[in-house]
């Protein structure tokens, strides 16, 4: 926040999106309690300003994804402020009218502001960010935004709610926002375009189709986008009915309204902050299921906290009266612990895009998201406003979404398992162990490389896991892969079996074959030499299967050590078995990896790898 390549940016989109938000929320409460537009049914305004709001991104996000890559961010930035200087013009012009199209005309030009601007946002953080600095770089932005979106509601509330002058009081509050805004922007540094010679193609279906087919050649990217544009289907819900929900189900005045959305946004910033602090400074995608499952607990909870209260009659609660009101803490809990949710599910997917889209290409992959953002948002309007108007309530409603984040994640989850992997290896190493990780900074962030390691136990892969940036492909005895529980976990990884060759030679080729394929992918390989267990918590001999894929692959060699492991559930203390005696040392004990320098492949042999390994252990 004190360097140049940050903070202006920081504030330039904190800025954007209070301007934003404290408008959309402040003419969603004119057109819900003050006037009376036959067009636009009060229960519906919600709905019908955020799908306005939206539609540009349709529209536009592929257009505005091929300018992110072809021009000077900086540029880009400082144009697009501009234009929310004149939107705020006009807007103010339709406030000291009460001209209600020019109001949602300028809601529209505010979307478009926000197409133009998301892609630049995004495509900026990791030319200015290093790769370890991912996920604190996107927990600060979405931090920002959510906490520019509460002040901008509980402003755009306060002001929009003082009698006879309201009105004019948010048009000056949003003109200064984007001066401000413009200001800051001036600030910017300079962020040369990634692809400065690409020729625009202005047909947005063909170019957001190419988009999409460029981001599927990445799957854990493409899921990644439809990850993240459910969670915006989910926030679209909610955030969309607050105001409905806090007059007809809570019978709250426009202020709790405020209060609602308060709540909910302070929890996504905590839940987007306490990433950085959950991740060990990597991208840490193992959050993901544990976001998706806290969303859907406290989405139900929701309901069956809304069903609990008792009727209310007389007039709608106060701030003060609605806070001492038995039920409303849990419904206000529900809220603030569902959106922290939120924040441990979408920031981690953010990283991921970033961290594996192609650079010269990045800035319009997330121009395909934000498309599908737009659909799914404008799908979640369109699919509140039938089941409201099919009778459906807004606690019901909220039930539903509940139930259908399960299924959509238990299908993200299955479909891409690295996430499921990752989250076992969170848990494992949060859990059963306290994970300390050394010489992070040796595993390669791309490029194919050999990851070799002690055997201590039969949750190596899984701790390993837990460390790697990226995706590990493991060489593995085969006859884990017959364990309950771990060999289903192995196979979900793709983990390759090996055998003996004298017991099985097919296996054995056939190992060595996916192991060549897995290096010339580019991607990482990891193996145990020792080709078994410890027995006796030392370190065995190293065979000579390194050689053999170095012959055909060579690649720079990691080696790695894992400390203080021996004498735990997962290893073979007990006359030579592991799993019989639960908690032996406890939950939380201490563990250590340890990574060495990489090797080059001309300087590698067994003896020397299992040199290195033990001076890393000692």
């Amino acid at each position: 926040m004190a360097q140049r390549r940050f903070a202006p940016f920081f504030w330039t989109q904190f800025l954007g999106a209070a301007n934003d938000n404290l408008f959309k929320f402040a003419f969603t409460v004119l057109v819900t309690y003050q006037l009376s537009i036959s067009w636009m049914p009060p229960a519906q305004a919600g709905l019908v300003i955020g799908a306005v709001f939206i539609l540009p991104f349709v529209l536009f996000s592929a257009t505005s994804g091929q300018l992110a890559d072809k021009f000077d961010k900086r540029a880009l930035m400082r144009g697009i402020k501009s234009l929310e200087v004149a939107i705020m013009v006009l807007a103010a012009w339709g406030l000291y009218t009460s001209t209600v199209p020019a109001l949602l005309a300028c809601i529209f030009l505010l979307g478009l502001h926000s197409t133009l601007f998301g892609p630049v946002k995004y495509a900026y953080l990791p030319q200015h960010l290093a790769p370890n600095e991912l996920t604190g770089g996107n927990g600060m932005v979405e931090m920002g935004t959510f906490v520019s979106i509460l002040i901008g509601n509980i402003v755009g509330g306060i002001l929009i709610a003082m009698p006879g002058v309201g009105p004019h009081y948010v048009a000056w509050a949003c003109l200064g926002l984007a001066l401000a805004g413009r200001l800051t922007a001036q600030a910017l540094p300079p962020t040369p375009a990634s692809d400065p010679q690409l020729k625009i193609n202005w047909n947005p279906v063909s170019e957001t189709w190419f988009n999409l087919q460029l981001a599927r050649q990445q799957l854990a990217v493409f899921r990644s986008l439809l990850g993240i544009s459910w969670m915006w289907f989910v926030g679209a819900v909610f955030l969309g009915n607050f105001p409905v929900f806090a007059k007809n189900v809570l019978q709250g005045d426009p202020n709790v309204a405020s209060l609602l959305l308060a709540v909910f946004s302070v929890g996504i910033a905590i839940g987007s902050l306490a990433c950085e602090m959950l991740s060990r400074r990597m991208v840490e995608i193992g959050l993901v299921p544990l976001g998706a499952l806290g969303m859907t607990v406290f989405a139900v909870d929701l309901y069956f906290a809304c069903t609990a209260l008792s009727p209310h009659s007389g007039p709608a609660h106060t701030l003060a009266s609605f806070v001492a009101a038995p039920g409303h803490l849990r419904v206000m809990l529900d809220l603030a612990l569902l959106a922290l949710c939120a924040g441990l599910y979408s920031v981690p997917m953010y990283a991921l895009i970033q961290l594996r889209a192609q650079a010269t290409h990045r800035a319009r992959i997330i121009a395909a998201n934000n498309i599908l953002n737009a659909l799914f948002m404008i799908a979640a309007s369109v699919s509140a406003g039938l089941l409201l108007g099919a009778g459906f309530t807004v606690p019901e409603l909220f039930l539903c979404i509940g139930l259908l984040n399960a299924v959509v994640g238990s299908y993200i989850f299955l479909v891409v398992p690295e996430y499921l992997l990752r989250f076992i290896a969170f848990v494992l190493s949060h859990t059963f162990y306290r994970l300390k990780l050394q010489g992070a900074e040796h595993i390669p962030t791309e490029g194919a490389a050999l990851l070799v390691c002690n055997h201590v136990s039969f949750i190596d892969a899984v701790l390993l896991m837990a460390v790697s940036p990226r995706p590990l492909r493991f060489v593995m005895d085969h006859r884990i892969f017959k364990i309950p529980v771990l060999g289903w976990m192995f196979k979900l990884a793709k983990a390759i079996p090996i055998a003996p060759q004298k017991e099985d030679p097919a296996t054995y080729a056939r190992a060595f074959e996916q192991a060549s394929a897995v290096l010339r992918d580019g991607e990482l390989l990891a193996i145990f030499p020792e080709g078994g267990i410890t027995r006796d918590g030392t370190l065995q001999t190293f065979k000579g299967g390194v050689m053999k894929i170095l012959e055909a692959d060579p690649v720079p060699v990691i080696p790695m050590a894992l400390k203080n492991l021996w004498g735990s559930f997962f290893s073979r203390v007990e006359h030579g078995k592991a799993m019989v005696r639960p908690f032996r040392r406890g939950l939380f004990s201490r563990v250590e990896v340890v990574v060495g320098e990489p090797v080059p492949a001309a300087q590698v042999s067994p003896q020397g790898l299992q040199q290195r390994v033990a001076e890393l252990l000692a």
